[in-house]
């Protein structure tokens, strides 16, 4: 306990003291978010905060784990490294969208074949237990691959990705802890340390954003984590065994993962790159009804919170019934801010019409010795 309790408060420590170095340095240097039509803010931020908040992990971690006990810890911090990088460039000099994705392949590669972040069993989903090695390493990739960029999209509104972040990793540290699994457990709370740190900075109206080495960091580390409490929680003789381990995963990340899955598959119907912009995430839609950045954040964080509550009341009904559950939860909460959304949006342009109209000039017409309007 007094290892993870370490890990989170140097990790807090240094990135509350990196944070406003790195904003007086970004302000020198102007290395700024320029705001734009589907961007959310309207002045230049500073977009360098995951790099404070990867200092703040990577040193907690590393002081944090017992020696000895992670032999797996070099590989999960050189795929960091890998994905630090990879943000850093995109936030300095803008990377290509394919670019982007050979670097998330190079360190989800890092973590599968050395880190043993596999996964090997389906517990059940869809009738499915067992599969096959080839079947477990495209999963396990594609799976690293959309919970990194799950966390880069949600990160849209002041506060959102942070507050999201530090929701799962206190989750999945309190269980790693428990179930003794150490190495995990100061990973999570290392990078839940960080984060609360940064959302200081980061809550509206934000001084700074974590950019993509910020949230990329984020996604990875969440990536490992979900996958390994998947595999532990079903493992012979662990402390405390969790049935529909799956889909209570799949709830913890509910938020950032549903809306990115949602929006990829949007995307690829409309025939676009699955990484092209719009403006068609949950946050883009609780703007459109008003919902200022605290109340986007809470609204999630909540929601986030009663996923997790659902599948673990309901884990005995299995796998795929509760996958199923969250599916529906997620569908029809999702069709109601649609439709308030869309309604919002007839409203104001009713108005808008109305405001034309009523402006509209009149025309006089001298018809004989009288004035008609027309």
């Amino acid at each position: 306990m007094d290892n993870i309790l370490l890990s989170a408060a140097i990790a807090f420590i240094i990135t509350y003291f990196a944070i406003p170095v790195i904003i007086q340095v970004a302000k020198d240097k102007k290395l700024f978010d320029e705001p734009d039509e589907r961007k959310v803010h309207k002045a230049v931020i500073p977009t360098l905060g995951g790099l404070g908040i990867f200092a703040g992990f990577i040193i907690g971690t590393l002081l944090g784990v017992p020696y000895g006990t992670g032999p797996e810890l070099q590989y999960f911090v050189a795929a960091a490294i890998v994905m630090f990088f990879l943000g850093m460039k995109d936030d300095v000099l803008i990377l290509s969208a394919s670019k982007k994705f050979v670097g998330q392949v190079i360190a989800a590669g890092i973590l599968i074949r050395f880190g043993g972040v596999q996964i090997n069993d389906m517990h059940g989903l869809l009738g499915v237990h067992g599969i096959p090695h080839m079947a477990s390493l495209a999963l396990s990739m594609f799976t690293i691959i959309v919970i990194t960029n799950s966390f880069n999209l949600i990160d849209g509104v002041d506060g959102l990705a942070g507050s999201l972040g530090v929701l799962t990793t206190l989750l999945f540290g309190s269980y790693f802890f428990y179930i003794g699994q150490f190495t995990y457990a100061v990973m999570a709370f290392a990078l839940a340390g960080s984060l609360i740190s940064f959302l200081i900075y980061n809550f509206s109206p934000a001084k700074i954003f974590m950019g993509d080495t910020g949230s990329l960091l984020l996604g990875l580390v969440n990536s490992i984590l979900v996958i390994k409490f998947i595999n532990f929680s079903s493992t012979p003789g662990v402390p405390l065994p969790l049935e529909a381990a799956p889909s209570i995963g799949f709830a913890i990340l509910m938020i950032p993962l549903a809306d990115t899955l949602r929006v990829f598959g949007l995307r690829l119907l409309d025939r676009r790159s699955p990484f092209s912009p719009d403006r068609n995430h949950i946050h883009h839609f609780l703007l459109d009804l008003g919902f200022s950045h605290r109340k986007i954040t809470l609204t999630c964080v909540t929601a986030n919170i009663a996923f997790v509550a659902v599948a673990v009341g309901f884990r005995h009904l299995g796998t795929t019934t509760v996958a199923g559950l969250l599916l529906l939860m997620a569908l029809s909460l999702l069709g109601i801010v649609y439709y308030f959304r869309q309604r919002n949006k007839t409203v104001r342009l009713e108005k808008k019409t109305s405001k034309e109209i009523i402006k509209q000039p009149k025309i006089f017409t001298l018809v004989s010795d009288r004035v008609e309007v027309e």
